[in-house]
This record gives C-alpha cells, sequence and structure tokens, in this order.
C-alpha cells in the first residue's frame, strides 16, 4: 500500500471491476461479498498503486458519484502513454470529459469520466517546464 490510497464507492462495484481491467488494465487483487451479495470491499491494481472499491451501501452512508450527482474528486494516473490509455478508457466504455492534448505545464493530458461517475484524468510526462512558464501559462485559462 501506499500513503493515499482511493476508496471508491460504485453502484455496482463487481461491473466497476471488469471496467477498470478494460480501461487502465487493472488486476484484481481481492474481493469480499456481504450475505447479500454486495461487494464490501474489494482491492485492484493499477500500475504500481492499489486500489479500494465497495458497492454502495446508504446503510453505511456509502454513496457514489452517480447517486451523489456528480463527484468532485478526479483519480489522476500517470502512464507511458496517455493517448493510448485514454483510447482504451473510451473503448471500454467511458466517455471523454477532456480530450487529449499538449498543456502548458508539460503533460499529455486528458479526461474521462467511468459508468460509475468517477472522473479520471490521465496524463504522459513530455517536457519539463520552470515554474515561471507554468505561472505565464497558467494566465490563459481564465
Amino acid at each position: 500500500m501506499n500513503t493515499v490510497t482511493p476508496h471508491l464507492v460504485c453502484a455496482g462495484a463487481g461491473k466497476a471491476i471488469e471496467f477498470y481491467t478494460k480501461a487502465f488494465n487493472a488486476k484484481e487483487i481481492s474481493r469480499l461479498a456481504g450475505p447479500d451479495g454486495k461487494l464490501m470491499h474489494a482491492e485492484i491494481r493499477i500500475g504500481d498503486s492499489v486500489v479500494m472499491l465497495m458497492d454502495e451501501n446508504k446503510q453505511w452512508g456509502a454513496l457514489g458519484p452517480v447517486a451523489l450527482g456528480g463527484s468532485p474528486m478526479t483519480v489522476h494516473l500517470y502512464v507511458d502513454n496517455a493517448d493510448a490509455m485514454y483510447e482504451q478508457a473510451i473503448a471500454a466504455g467511458a466517455t471523454s470529459v477532456m480530450h487529449m492534448d499538449d498543456t502548458f505545464w508539460g503533460d499529455r493530458y486528458g479526461v474521462i469520466k467511468d459508468p460509475f461517475g468517477h472522473n479520471w484524468s490521465m496524463a504522459t510526462h513530455m517536457r519539463d517546464v520552470s515554474e515561471e512558464e507554468i505561472r505565464e501559462g497558467a494566465k490563459g485559462c481564465a
């Protein structure tokens, strides 16, 4: 485990694991279903990081982005080829939020929304950029 580990609540965590396997080459580590068959806890690995998941459970106050009407959070992936990962996620059923593009901070960057309402950004570092160049580039982002 790393110091910070995302823990996603999904309406259909088992289906989310299938999606993340197709979209991000995730590997399932474990899953624990409750008596009702819903996932109480599951873990997948994407690259070198673990992501935990669970099914929605109103009794525990655990609701996913669809039930809440959206999510204020984005999970960020640094990958070797952001364009390929973006296209793979779209082919798996994600929708585009921000098309892949070269950024003023030096990354190739894009954002998708998964079928469970979670946003995922992905990037590949393309070039080193000074703090001054980043500040100057940010001025055009009003």
